[in-house]
């Protein structure tokens, strides 16, 4: 990846649902998160195939939690953000910041 690679929106919502959410980010918490922040519904496929892309990249980690008898004994699968990660969502916010600088947004 080079400096100048920026996010998607979608990718930029889930790395920062990821770290909105700590030790608690695994897909159901991540969907419950962007729709709660965002008011727009969310598939959970698309939420695990952005965070396998993410993880693809570098910019996220996961592990498995312990097995739980709730899930009939599988386990979380939890994400956490990696220092790559954080500079994607830095460097994505800080272009985001440069092109909307000094603009007036009609509102209708």
């Amino acid at each position: 990846m080079s400096g100048r690679d920026y996010l998607g929106e979608f990718e930029h919502i889930i790395l920062l649902a990821l770290l909105r959410l700590g030790e608690r980010a695994y897909g159901v918490t991540v969907r419950q998160e962007i729709e709660q922040r965002t008011q727009r519904e969310v598939s959970i496929g698309a939420v695990y195939a952005t965070l396998e892309r993410l993880e693809s990249k570098g910019y996220v980690r996961s592990r498995r939690g312990d097995p739980t008898p709730e899930r009939g004994g599988r386990s979380k699968r939890f994400f956490h953000i990696t220092g790559t990660g954080v500079e994607a969502v830095d460097r994505t916010q800080h272009a985001l910041r440069q092109m909307t600088e000094g603009l007036r947004l009609a509102r209708g």
